[in-house]
């Protein structure tokens, strides 16, 4: 196996597009090296993406955060912006592992993996976060939502790899809120994960809304329809009613050991009422 450590992303873009057999990119190696002991991947390469400074920094941007590849969720905690901007994301990411994976586990890496049940995407597709894309073709931004299109599968082309994570801007009277039900308090994948990120106007009116769904579906799910009964209301119970209906409507889980579909689909309903009063709250309502 060979290991290529480049400290530039044209390098990393370069070192890709030229690998004979099978590359996979390291970034914290949360998954992949699990994958690699297990004897699920035997890659022909590693491309190591930590020694490229750039990748392992969180910049502001437009308004925004930028957050590399390469950032881990310890480092993403400690951001007193990011953590004040989004906090549904900082938590959603801190929900990855123990305290030891949070010192290696990145965003980037937990999207590219491509569960269903992962605990920051949900987050960052209510964020309305952009993944850029590094490739031999140059880079291409693309919603998180569109990234992951079944169970271990992503849209990204050969040669291609996620560099990093844009948040847009917050906005006055903004909040967001991630919310997950496991068996476990610890160290478990979501049974159903539910985000919302929300807008209110001076007069405490919810004025735009992001709401989105794991475990519940091949990928992690936008809701636009559930956003719309939010939208133009108070978060009032009519509202919030409509929220978590429309919610467990949209999901459409399997059963497994974790849990009935008839769980799954109830609990959406309720993470979403839940996590919607916690975002209307950090904006301030």
């Amino acid at each position: 196996m060979r290991y290529l450590a480049p400290t530039t992303l044209e390098d990393a873009v370069q070192m890709l597009a030229e690998d004979p057999g099978e590359c996979r990119v390291l970034a914290g190696g949360t998954d992949l090296l699990v994958r690699m002991r297990a004897g699920m991947t035997e890659p022909d390469s590693i491309l190591d993406i930590k020694r490229i400074d750039a990748l392992r920094e969180i910049t502001a941007e437009d308004g925004g955060w930028r957050i590399g590849a390469a950032v881990s969720g310890a480092v993403m905690n400690e951001h007193e912006g990011l953590c004040a901007d989004w906090p549904g994301v900082v938590e959603a990411a801190n929900l990855i592992g123990s305290t030891q994976i949070q010192g290696r586990c990145t965003l980037a890496g937990n999207l590219c993996n491509a569960s269903p049940a992962a605990d920051s995407v949900p987050a960052m597709v209510a964020a309305g976060a952009v993944a850029r894309i590094a490739g031999p073709n140059g880079t291409r931004d693309v919603p998180v939502e569109d990234v992951p299109l079944a169970p271990g599968k992503t849209c990204l082309e050969q040669g291609e790899f996620v560099a990093s994570i844009f948040l847009p801007r917050r906005g006055p009277r903004g909040g967001d809120a991630y919310l997950r039900f496991t068996p476990r308090t610890e160290m478990d994948i979501a049974v159903v994960g539910c985000a919302v990120s929300l807008t209110l106007d001076a007069d405490g009116i919810c004025t735009a809304a992001r709401v989105s769904l794991g475990a519940v579906a091949p990928t992690v799910i936008l809701v636009p329809q559930a956003a719309a009964t939010l939208e133009g209301t108070r978060l009032d119970e009519p509202a919030l009613n409509a929220l978590a209906r429309t919610c467990s409507e949209a999901a459409s889980p399997i059963a497994d050991k974790r849990g009935t579909v008839e769980f799954r689909t109830h609990v959406a309903g309720v993470l979403a009422r839940r996590a919607a009063k916690i975002a209307h709250e950090r904006a301030g309502g």
